[in-house]
């Protein structure tokens, strides 16, 4: 029995999406004990020994550009000085989260409930993670990376080019991430929305 019978995912799953290096990033020893467990080790070591070979980062497609660029919403991880992992929604018109060109990505941080806690947390750790979904067309892309964080103090300009004049929110700061590798994600268990 294959993998995508013994988990009834379908075989789309397991076909080339993911970047060169987000297996070597995210299949540390403890997830390859449990991949070795569940005997998908075999599969996924190959495209893990594949990417430590591999210069990176990895540049994204044409697909991911266009998929991130249509997104209203993602959810962005971070992890602050305690070692909790923190998960926040981000959302605003579409297109708002922006391609800047093949391994950036960015977004205007509008203000919020004035917590700052993923501001604070890659203020200590620039590591983070983000998820986009089209619940409509169940696709998911995860995303690894590295954040810059931009004031207005220190580069109005950039400011002003993530700014929407027809939304109605304020900019406090831009968000950029240096795209590490990605993931899309297999669509069996995303709930169709709207």
């Amino acid at each position: 029995m294959n993998l995508a019978q013994r988990w009834s995912c379908p075989s789309a799953c397991f076909h080339g999406t993911v970047s060169k290096h987000y297996a070597a990033m995210a299949f540390t020893e403890g997830v390859r004990a449990v991949q070795h467990q569940y005997g998908s080790d075999a599969f996924y070591d190959r495209k893990r020994v594949q990417g430590i070979a591999a210069p990176g980062p990895d540049a994204l497609t044409d697909d991911e550009k266009d998929y991130l660029s249509e997104r209203d919403s993602f959810y962005l991880a971070s992890v602050g000085e305690t070692g909790w992992p923190y998960v926040q929604f981000r959302g605003g018109p579409a297109g708002f989260l922006r391609v800047v060109d093949d391994n950036t990505i960015g977004w205007a941080d509008y203000r919020g409930n004035l917590q700052y806690i993923s501001t604070g947390n890659v203020a200590g750790n620039d590591h983070v993670a983000l998820i986009a979904v089209d619940y409509l067309h169940r696709r998911r892309l995860k995303v690894f990376g590295h954040v810059r964080v931009v004031t207005a103090e220190s580069d109005p300009a950039l400011i002003e080019s993530f700014s929407d004049p027809g939304y109605d929110a304020v900019v406090e700061r831009v968000l950029l991430v240096a795209v590490q590798s990605y993931d899309w994600n297999c669509p069996q268990h995303i709930t169709v929305r709207f």
